[in-house]
């Protein structure tokens, strides 16, 4: 039965009431009727199958079998899939010469230094660090990251010999031996304000020396003339307590940075002190995801830094930012009624690195992961 609708009148005002339910009552039955015909249909089409299933050839259930199977084990190796085994930073290493020195640099062999320690199997412990870290939070943003991990032996290997990171390079990063102060400009702005803070309190930390060769706190390093001492507040990401007990407000300073690296290896804050005739070797520094700021404390004449092949001066009270990861050297020339030269360090990030791949890369490099 099929309804066929009627053209109302003006006297007649409750057809059309009536008719979207006939309507609606119609609809059902024939809806009913096509999903009967379809059960219908779908019940013929699975005995059909079945029995051409029953009748199909051994050898090509076996056949279809093995490429299901070989599919799913595709689907599996690529989830599981591992970066290429490049050489890591052990094997970059072992050319070193038998004295211990690379580069012209003198590697300390401390286990705790993450440039001057071999590391077997870096490259896949990164990436295990990067996958933990996506579970985690997410992937986004971090193609530059994943791109570097997988690549980095082939990144270390091929870098020209001006630039050359020892631990990890991030690559598309702009390169450059020195950033003007504009890259940084708010915390190179705040640690300048703050250069007679910093200067008080190493000036009352030097006078140690007058009583020992070596104070408790202070390190010397190695060089191939003179004396490198210096005094960490932050090393490789890791607090030094007892020193930043002794420079309280120095330190105060460093949680008022806005792009200072801390929690990760590649972050520092320290003192560093140049006796007259000292020169540090060249050297390439572990990374170019950070600059080095140095804040002029005491800066006698004929002291320059050499980045790249470029040389700049310090002077007091103002910041110089370089790239570490290109090759730099550092010395003091100058007599020595003038006294050290003298710089504050801090590690802050590259202006390039966006916020993802800095928080990242905190977990990636934790102290101690």
């Amino acid at each position: 039965m099929v309804w066929v609708p009627l053209r109302s009148t003006r006297t007649d005002r409750r057809a059309p009431l009536r008719a979207p339910a006939t309507r609606y009552t119609t609809m059902s039955l024939e809806w009913l009727m096509d999903w009967s015909w379809s059960l219908d249909g779908l019940r013929d089409f699975i005995a059909t199958g079945i029995q051409s299933f029953r009748d199909c050839d051994a050898t090509a259930l076996a056949a279809v079998a093995c490429l299901l199977v070989l599919f799913v084990w595709y689907c599996y190796h690529v989830g599981r899939e591992q970066p290429r085994a490049y050489a890591t930073v052990n094997a970059l290493m072992q050319s070193a010469e038998a004295n211990g020195v690379q580069n012209g640099y003198v590697y300390c062999h401390s286990p705790e230094c993450v440039r001057c320690t071999h590391h077997d199997g870096l490259n896949q412990k990164l990436y295990h660090n990067l996958q933990e870290y996506a579970k985690r939070y997410s992937w986004s943003g971090m193609g530059r990251i994943h791109k570097g991990i997988r690549e980095q032996g082939r990144y270390l290997n091929s870098r020209p010999s001006i630039q050359k990171p020892e631990v990890f390079f991030l690559p598309d990063l702009p390169t450059m031996p020195y950033f003007s102060r504009d890259a940084q400009k708010h915390d190179v702005e705040l640690l300048e304000r703050n250069f007679q803070t910093i200067l008080c309190e190493f000036e009352t930390l030097y006078k140690a020396f007058s009583n020992c060769s070596l104070p408790q706190g202070w390190k010397m390093n190695s060089t191939p003339s003179g004396e490198w001492f210096t005094f960490y507040l932050v090393n490789q990401g890791m607090c030094v307590p007892r020193n930043c007990r002794r420079c309280p407000r120095t330190y105060r300073l460093l949680g008022s940075l806005r792009t200072c690296i801390g929690n990760n290896v590649f972050g520092n804050a320290c003192i560093s002190v140049l006796s007259p005739g000292t020169v540090i070797a060249e050297h390439y520094g572990p990374t170019n995801i950070r600059i080095r700021c140095h804040l002029g404390l005491k800066t006698p004449s004929n002291c320059e830094l050499v980045v790249g092949g470029e040389p700049q001066c310090w002077a007091e009270g103002r910041c110089l930012l370089f790239d570490d990861s290109f090759l730099h050297t550092a010395f003091h020339e100058g007599p020595p009624e003038e006294g050290p030269r003298v710089v504050f360090m801090v590690d802050l990030w590259h202006p390039n690195v966006a916020a993802a791949e800095r928080q990242a890369l905190d977990f990636i490099f934790a102290p101690g992961r």
